[in-house]
């Protein structure tokens, strides 16, 4: 399983919103980053991140889980942007801010560090590790088990018509 950091503008769509959106989630959309664009394609379902709150907070506030890998951007006209979906699994018992992680030698070489533009990007092992306990939160309820059906599988299903006969 690979892991990922996921940053959005909280005055945009913030941590409580994808929280709301429940296990159906919400589209990663409006990257218009070739270099992100083409990270959100590496992503596979079950895939976990941190949802970071970017210019107002500037830090980690919970974990997300990719739940549909790379399609196309409901929001780009130009059919070359894609994004994938992701859902809330658990907030972080406490955010791990920006300046913390700069001051950690141990993150010196993590791309929030070296190329904070990006807004979804990479991060080790090590480096999840990490943070998660700089944020008090346990591994094992990072890796709390998805839910056992899909968002398509869970919407409500047209009652198939009757045959006439």
């Amino acid at each position: 399983m690979a892991r990922w950091l996921f940053k959005s503008e909280p005055d945009a769509f913030s941590w409580d919103d994808l929280v709301a959106r429940g296990n159906a989630g919400e589209e990663w959309n409006g990257v218009r980053s070739i270099q992100a664009r083409n990270i959100m394609r590496e992503m596979k379902i079950g895939d976990r991140g941190f949802f970071y709150h970017s210019n107002i907070g500037k830090e980690a506030v919970g974990i997300v889980e990719v739940i549909a890998t790379a399609h196309p951007d409901s929001t780009a006209d130009d059919p070359k942007w894609e994004c994938v979906d992701v859902r809330a699994v658990e907030p972080l018992e406490r955010p791990v801010t920006l300046a913390e992680i700069k001051a950690d030698p141990q993150f010196a070489e993590m791309v929030l560090v070296r190329n904070s533009r990006l807004s979804v990007q990479p991060v080790t092992e090590a480096e999840w590790a990490a943070i998660l306990k700089l944020a008090g939160t346990p591994a094992a309820t990072a890796e709390k088990a998805a839910p056992k059906k899909s968002p398509q599988e869970t919407k409500p299903k047209k009652p198939k018509p009757k045959q006439k006969g």
